[in-house]
């Protein structure tokens, strides 16, 4: 009995399993409120449903809340990953917009180094006033959320460009192995970051820098550089989130496009257990949270919720599931259950007590 009590509780102590048992909860909601909500079918060669649907949709702001999570653990926050996704997206549907045949795959690849090209700027942007002109993050960040905003409606003239490219669109709507294309552009980017972060030391250098930067330095890590890196990779990852973005609708549209996703990804990032303050990060985590975040969203369109109140509702829910993975309150609520026995009133506590 103690030996199965004792792994209950280092069960239930993991980082991941709150947010586990919220997902699980969530879709069993959904499946009870509506009984084909778990349904997969197939059709012409391809799964689709609900389930199916999540994956999709949470394949762009899986890759934005990765490299969220790499700017988040060295201290930083990155408020301009919308912009990115808006100006990526654009550039990339500007370009497409105007060649004769848009259907051309190598024309396709040219407009997605283009954009890639504009991100890799945006982050170096961001990187450079974090890193070298030492600049606060969040307002160096916000610089660019405010311009880069105005700068993707420049691009697109304050128009919605609209395309007809089969290969642009595959990056968000095309299929492989049966399922949608953008599941297997997310896993990829997951596990490529994966590998730099965890089987090089790149992962324990940035936490190190997240950790003190100070320390960080003094042991010779030049923290600088690593801040530098992360901007750039989280500007990237935006960037192909935004194609994903584009690709579904086939059209851009630089005032809506990635609007607010920077606030999705912070809160994936937080569900997933990585600490704003920075230090240890936990991409596995972050991507449940990507997850649990796209169950809401389709949770209020599932159950009809009004437009005035899904806001509201998505913030209660996101409240109550940070809030039962947090360690303290969990702590704080265990105290106050009925027969519980207060902490001075412990028998380790009073044998501490206890002069010598």
């Amino acid at each position: 009995m103690s030996d199965a009590k004792n792994r209950f509780q280092a069960m239930v102590g993991h980082r991941l399993f709150w947010p586990v048992a919220v997902l699980v909860v969530m879709l069993a909601a959904n499946t009870l409120y509506r009984p084909g909500f778990l349904t997969i079918e197939v059709k012409d060669g391809h799964l689709y449903g609900t389930p199916i649907d999540i994956l999709r949709l949470s394949a762009p702001l899986i890759l934005v809340a990765l490299g969220m999570t790499l700017v988040i653990s060295t201290g930083g926050i990155d408020l301009s990953v919308g912009s990115v996704c808006a100006i990526s997206g654009a550039i990339a549907c500007l370009y497409i917009s105007k060649a004769p045949d848009q259907n051309a795959l190598g024309m396709v690849l040219t407009a997605l180094a283009m954009a890639i090209g504009a991100a890799l700027v945006l982050g170096a942007w961001n990187g450079i006033l974090v890193s070298v002109i030492g600049i606060q993050p969040i307002i160096a960040t916000l610089i660019l959320m405010v311009a880069g905003r105005g700068l993707a409606q420049l691009i697109t003239e304050g128009q919605i460009i609209t395309i007809n490219s089969g290969p642009y669109r595959a990056i968000g709507l095309g299929h492989f192995l049966t399922l949608p294309l953008a599941i297997f552009i997310a896993l990829a980017a997951a596990l490529l970051v994966a590998a730099f972060t965890r089987r090089t030391a790149l992962g324990m250098i940035i936490e190190s820098v997240g950790g003190n930067r100070e320390a960080s330095r003094l042991a010779g890590i030049r923290s600088g550089r690593v801040v530098f890196l992360v901007y750039v990779v989280s500007a990237v990852c935006a960037a192909i989130a935004g194609f994903m973005m584009t690709a579904n609708v086939s059209s851009a549209d630089g005032n809506s496009a990635g609007l607010w996703v920077e606030l999705d990804a912070i809160l994936a990032v937080v569900i997933g257990g990585t600490s704003l303050a920075g230090g240890r990060f936990f991409l596995s985590g972050t991507i449940l949270g990507a997850l649990i975040i796209q169950t809401l969203t389709t949770t209020v369109y599932a159950m009809n919720i009004s437009p005035q109140t899904a806001l509201l509702f998505k913030a209660v829910v996101v409240i109550v599931v940070c809030l039962v993975q947090a360690p303290a309150f969990r702590a704080r609520f265990s105290r106050r259950r009925p027969g519980a026995a207060p902490p001075e009133a412990s028998p380790q506590r009073q044998k501490e007590q206890v002069p010598a």
